[in-house]
């Protein structure tokens, strides 16, 4: 019985897992391990080699990617077929590590983002007045993308009038110039209790004060926001109100028509960060629209079709704020790439954005679905149109412990103490865009899995 096998692993320079895995290569090579023969146990492999459960684990998933085995829920693993070259199975480039650390949309072959790129590009620079375009622009943008912009937007915000709409070289640099128009030093800011670093490493520059708003599963509190308002007269209220970064909350309509009612009463302003709002189709509306005269929207296109376009459309509450946003773009980046704007705008109007955006959204549900089976029986906050989840640890586990653990296992995430204002919570976000492919996803998840499996004490050492 195949169960029975029992390899020898001899001392040599580099990983254990990897010499597992050539043991194995070697072993089905040779005919004592035949196709559909079954492996033992990883738990009682481990424990007849003296090592780590996970790096039996991270053995099996190496040699499950170079082709040697297969696995299935409930049966366990069998060999697959004549081993593979041993190049497969040879010490991993770093730079092949899973990374569930940056937060970006996957890229589906759907999508023909490449090729949109191409033919749009084609299409714009045989345009006559390309090269016009391709001159410097007015700081709030061109008059034609701020048009296209609009025309876009107006799907959720309703009516934008062209002269409230701004057109941003990304998020980062509209936030930073909102917060230059709206606060002083000193400025009290509301934010949620765990908020986008970016806005943090903004308002900071600026001297505001942050204050942090309790959030619940929906989002932030509007209690806990009324209290703050009372108690420290804040300038203004940053949030993420669908599929919060990190946690992935919505706010519910409901919700977001009583915070503008409080914050209208206070004197406060919205700053609505929309980076996901194009991503669910039934999103509630955005405070933009339900409280235009006192919102500062921004929805970026880095999130929901490619961060290198770098291009976010910010709708301000009147001309007045748009002449004054524009004046600090102009301060921090001149004005957005108006080759980026042109192709975005491009896209608007022939409808490639809406398909990007629809095939991004279809990725997202799929490796969601990975997820959830990878991560079954523990507590997972996500969306099915969202590229991220937040996953609270199990105790005894600690963030900083486990992301060590994680490192050395090849998988990158990010620990709560990155988004905290105030005392962090034991968890990590787990963003699932950047990984090239659903086989690799799997890989991360089952690693990352495997280590919340067990506790702390019971992982002396991983190689």
């Amino acid at each position: 019985m195949m169960e029975s096998w029992s390899p020898t692993i001899l001392e040599e320079a580099g990983p254990k897992y990897l010499a597992i895995v050539r043991v194995l290569a070697d072993d089905i090579r040779s005919g004592r391990l035949a196709p559909g023969m079954r492996l033992p146990p990883q738990r009682s492999l481990a424990k007849h080699l003296d090592v780590d459960l996970t790096t039996v684990t991270r053995a099996f998933n190496e040699a499950r990617r170079a082709g040697l085995i297969d696995a299935s829920a409930g049966r366990g693993s069998f060999v697959r077929a004549a081993a593979s070259p041993l190049a497969k199975v040879r010490a991993p480039d770093p730079s092949a590590s899973v990374d569930f650390s940056m937060n970006m949309p996957p890229q589906p072959a759907e999508a023909r983002l490449a090729e949109r790129m191409e033919a749009g590009l084609a299409r714009l620079s045989a345009a006559p007045g390309f090269l016009d375009r391709m001159q410097y622009q007015d700081s709030a943008g061109n008059l034609a993308d701020r048009a296209a912009a609009a025309t876009w937007l107006a799907r959720r915000l309703g009516p934008v009038p062209v002269q409230r709409v701004i057109v941003a070289g990304g998020a980062q640099a509209a936030l930073s110039a909102i917060l230059a128009v709206l606060l002083r030093p000193g400025d009290a800011l509301c934010v949620p209790a765990l908020t986008y670093p970016g806005l943090r490493m903004a308002a900071e520059r600026r001297g505001a004060r942050l204050l942090p708003v309790a959030t619940d599963g929906d989002g932030i509190d509007p209690d806990s926001f009324l209290e703050r308002c009372r108690a420290e007269r804040p300038r203004a209220l940053y949030l993420v109100p669908t599929l919060d970064n990190p946690t992935t909350a919505t706010l519910p309509l409901a919700r977001r028509e009583r915070i503008a009612e409080i914050a209208r009463s206070h004197g406060v302003a919205i700053i609505e960060d929309d980076a996901y709002g194009a991503l669910p189709p039934d999103a509630p509306a955005p405070f933009a629209a339900l409280a235009g005269d006192i919102t500062w929207h921004v929805a970026t296109l880095s999130k929901c079709v490619t961060p290198g376009l770098r291009i976010a459309y910010v709708v301000v509450p009147g001309t007045n704020e748009a002449v004054r946003v524009a004046a600090e773009l102009r301060a921090i980046s001149m004005m957005a790439s108006p080759l980026a704007a042109a192709l975005a705008s491009h896209w608007i109007t022939h409808g490639d954005l809406d398909a990007i955006v629809g095939a991004i959204r279809r990725e997202n549900g799929r490796r969601q679905v990975v997820a959830r089976e990878a991560l079954v029986g523990l507590e997972v906050h996500a969306h099915p149109c969202g590229h991220h989840l937040w996953l609270p640890l199990p105790a005894p586990w600690r963030r900083g412990e486990f992301g060590a653990h994680a490192r050395q296992l090849g998988v990158s995430v990010i620990q709560s103490d990155a988004f905290a204002v105030g005392p962090a919570p034991d968890a990590i976000r787990v963003s699932l865009g950047a990984a090239p492919d659903s086989e690799a996803l799997r890989y991360g998840l089952g690693l990352l899995a495997t280590l919340l499996a067990h506790p702390p004490g019971a992982i002396s050492s991983v190689v």
